[in-house]
């Protein structure tokens, strides 16, 4: 686990998932002697959906959770508001153990604290836009009038001002995809679970949505698991991604960590084909200034240099470097504190950090 979120909103720890009559002891052969998830279906006819996973996901943040189809990933999130119940381990919201909620606790906090959004919306055909993103808080008994305030507040928040009286037959697939994610932010939960959200859209419908989300999630705030098959879209949605394979996370860590340290040769078949200019940054590639000088190079005056910051990243330092013979120095607090040669960009645009 990462120690950038120790204390999460959202923490599973050692979390086991096996479908089948001999779950339980499926569970401990595996602990006792590492069997591959086809060695439990043969000998125990059970299948392993999630297999020992703990992870911590911070407030407010963005925990991308990719794989391909089969790895786990929508098994492990459906474990956090508990549609699926755990062969082993614990699930914490907020410090409480999801596992010892009785039917009224359960059913209060899927209402107030988790919100769902999913690739099929599954909207009331009969029920307006406005009616349909109010549908939760009509639930929790709100009045009419303060339901149409919040309606009409989130509608706004994801531009679909002058839809609220259109049934959900009378927009596109991109429009809808707004609705069920207005629906979720109606009731103002503390965390979001997103199951591949995007995934049925246009490229350009599903980028816009992705732009449209991350200015939501940094205005609103919302810890939120999204879960994708697309490490496109988990580097570019994801404060941190884990990639799960055969119900295991192999890795998490940063986009950047993803991309340039690869913890295994499954991890680096994935981001194999990804571009570093976005995801790499000067404070990863440089090296201190000392340590320039020690290797026989002299830096020229300041002036003489192009300058860049410690977060700019590769696509920046690329920009600064063109024209130039001399090396970018990277100045934090007005003060030089390393170097980047274009050999060092090269390396960077390989992933050799």
């Amino acid at each position: 686990m990462s120690s950038s979120a120790k204390e999460g909103v959202v923490v599973t720890q050692n979390v086991w998932k096996i479908f089948g009559p001999r779950a339980q002891e499926a569970m401990e052969a595996v602990r006792r002697e590492n069997l591959s998830k086809a060695e439990v279906l043969e000998r125990y006819q059970a299948v392993v959906g999630v297999r020992d996973v703990s992870i911590s996901v911070g407030e407010g943040e963005i925990f991308c959770i990719m794989g391909l189809s089969g790895s786990g990933k929508s098994t492990l999130v459906r474990h956090i508001n508990r549609l699926i119940e755990p062969t082993g381990g614990d699930i914490l919201i907020n410090g409480v153990n999801v596992g010892d909620l009785n039917a009224e606790e359960l059913r209060i906090m899927r209402a107030d604290k988790i919100g769902m959004v999913f690739q099929n919306m599954a909207l009331l055909p009969h029920r307006s836009v406005r009616d349909n993103i109010a549908f939760a808080l009509e639930l929790r008994n709100v009045d009419a009038f303060t339901r149409r305030q919040v309606a009409d507040r989130v509608i706004e928040l994801v531009s679909l001002q002058g839809y609220g009286d259109r049934m959900p037959s009378e927009l596109s697939g991109g429009m809808q995809q707004r609705v069920g994610l207005a629906r979720a932010m109606a009731a103002d939960p503390d965390i979001l679970l997103m199951d591949e959200p995007f995934s049925a859209l246009d490229p350009l419908i599903r980028r816009g949505l992705q732009d449209e989300f991350l200015e939501l999630s940094r205005t609103m705030k919302k810890t939120t698991l999204f879960i994708t098959h697309d490490l496109d879209e988990a580097i570019r949605m994801g404060n941190r991604i884990a990639i799960m394979k055969d119900g295991e996370i192999v890795q998490t860590g940063t986009p950047e960590e993803i991309v340039t340290k690869p913890a295994d040769d499954y991890v680096a078949d994935f981001v194999a084909g990804i571009s570093k200019l976005k995801l790499i940054f000067a404070h990863t590639v440089m090296r201190p200034v000392a340590q320039y000088e020690a290797s026989g190079a002299s830096l020229p005056g300041l002036d003489a240099c192009p300058q860049a910051t410690p977060d700019d990243d590769l696509d920046v330092l690329i920009a600064r470097s063109v024209g130039q013979d001399n090396p970018i120095v990277i100045m934090s607090e007005d003060k030089p504190v390393g170097v980047v040669t274009k050999d060092d960009l090269l390396r960077g645009m390989q992933g050799e950090v």
